[in-house]
């Protein structure tokens, strides 16, 4: 029997293949703005559904939007050649080159491969795999629904489109929520039904035109965060709490532009001129908004009449008079934090002392101003009280701790750190009134020592945190502390405790 000639010999006598039009490298870009069909030289390999849904772009918004896309290199299966493109348009697409023609020379057989068995993954049916895409962030669901088509139909199910969460500072966020809301309201048009909440904290690039996408297509939006977001302006707010009535979750914080939250375009005005229509935010958080002055805070007040939880922290020129209007307004507020308003004193106190048994948190952290007279107004009318921050209120002595533990017995929380005047005297009544206590903060208290700190511990059996970090607390205090008070965490300055 003749044996065949070697391959070498074989190939080269052999008349040369044509090759198609960029077959040699492994990928190649697609831009999402047009569909794509196989070149000339692809005709004569079979496609199946599969292989035409891979190289054609779906109607989706591009990820790149969101989160802009890096490209490196992709190494060569048969050799340690790389091929690299450029990005062509919002997203990169993977386009693989056909498969070689198979040889049909008598000599030469080439092992058939097997074929691939079905990703483990395409097997769950479609209730599952939502479940799975429902803990997606919003840009990774938009590359979700560039797998296949399956997976596009179920990456815009309705119910996985109720929030909307972007982050990053790099992120074009107004020409992503255009292109965002555009698709979703593709079944109602111009109306998006579903999205109840927006996040994007952090997105600096957020201006009022990204907030008036929202506003025009989100009637049902109940929740907005934009904290962070620096070029966000009164005209913008006013935008989404005149055309979205249901919002009642509105985080600003950081948006140092915003001066008043109203149904007017004019700050000025503090009566609604819509026929006495009033804004349903319960949540609304200024923290660092350090413009905000009482004319902004009165007309809030006026057309906010709902409110539940504000937050004021560091609007540094906010004054008393800015609290008077507050309570006039908003009897119904349950959380309220002023810290580090240099400007509130004991008169502001006793406009919040008006809010009686509905507060249930406080927070006036570093108000210099405020003295025991200040905490007196507070504890004898807000009797459920849970929670009170009065770090750095320098002026808060043991008296104001003894009115306050007798007339707050629930309290469960307490920071009364940086307060030189409070001593053991102090603690003790606080121990033998307020059993069910959780939390003490008693950080840089210079006349805190180990007696108060066991009296406590003998009491509170539930405290859970303990902070005596920069006070002059022996080991044998903060041991006995661990014995009675078993899940209690404490943080201390003491290196021979461990």
């Amino acid at each position: 029997m003749r044996c065949p000639l070697p391959l070498a010999i074989w190939f080269s006598r052999c008349p040369q293949m044509p090759t198609g039009k960029g077959s040699s490298s492994i990928s190649s870009d697609v831009s999402s703005s047009t569909d794509h069909t196989p070149t000339q030289a692809q005709k004569n390999v079979a496609t199946s559904e599969d292989s035409d849904l891979s190289m054609r772009t779906l109607s989706t918004p591009s990820p790149a939007l969101i989160c802009p896309p890096t490209l490196p290199g992709f190494q060569n299966g048969r050799g340690s050649s790389t091929s690299s493109s450029s990005i062509t348009g919002e997203t990169v697409a993977m386009v693989h080159s056909p498969p070689p023609t198979r040889l049909t020379h008598p000599l030469i057989r080439l092992a058939s491969r097997p074929q691939k068995e079905q990703a483990s993954i395409e097997r769950l049916p479609d209730q599952s795999m939502v479940q799975i895409f429902s803990f997606l962030p919003t840009n990774q669901l938009c590359r979700c629904a560039r797998v296949c088509r399956r997976w596009y139909n179920l990456a815009w199910d309705p119910r996985l489109w109720r929030t909307i969460r972007l982050t990053g500072e790099t992120i074009n966020v107004d020409r992503a929520l255009k292109v965002l809301t555009r698709r979703l309201c593709q079944d109602t048009p111009n109306v998006c039904l579903m999205l109840e909440t927006v996040t994007v904290s952090g997105c600096r690039r957020l201006t009022d035109r990204g907030l008036y996408t929202i506003a025009q297509c989100c009637p049902e939006l109940r929740r907005l965060e934009v904290s962070g977001c620096y070029n966000i302006s009164n005209e913008a707010v006013f935008d989404v709490v005149s055309l979205c009535p249901n919002l009642e979750h509105l985080d600003v914080s950081g948006c140092s532009k915003v001066t008043c939250i109203s149904l007017t375009r004019e700050a000025s005005i503090k009566l609604s001129p819509l026929h006495g229509k009033q804004i349903s935010i319960r949540y609304l958080d200024m923290t660092d908004c350090f413009v905000l002055e009482d004319e902004g805070l009165h007309t809030i007040a006026a057309h906010c009449t709902q409110l539940t939880h504000l937050y004021l922290r560091r609007c540094v020129r906010l004054t008393d008079e800015g609290l008077r209007y507050l309570m006039v307004y908003c009897a119904s507020i349950k959380e309220l934090s002023v810290s580090d308003c240099r400007f509130v004193s004991d008169f502001g106190l006793r406009e919040i002392a008006k809010l009686e048994s509905r507060l249930r948190y406080l927070s006036i952290a570093h108000c210099g101003r405020v003295t025991d007279v200040g905490i007196r107004y507070v504890a004898k009318y807000c009797g459920k009280l849970r929670y009170l921050n009065a770090r750095g209120c320098e002026g808060l002595t043991d008296h104001g701790v003894e009115y306050l533990a007798k007339n707050c017995a629930k309290l469960k929380s307490l920071d009364i750190g940086k307060c030189p005047l409070v001593s053991d005297t102090g603690l003790e009544c606080l121990a033998l009134n307020c059993f069910n206590l959780k939390r003490l903060s008693l950080k840089s208290c210079e006349s805190i020592t180990g007696q108060g700190l066991q009296i406590v511990a003998a009491n509170c059996f539930d405290l859970q945190m303990l902070n005596v970090q920069d006070c002059e607390v022996s080991v044998e205090a903060l041991r006995f502390v661990k014995r009675h008070c078993k899940r209690c965490v404490i943080e201390h300055t003491n290196p021979a405790f461990f």
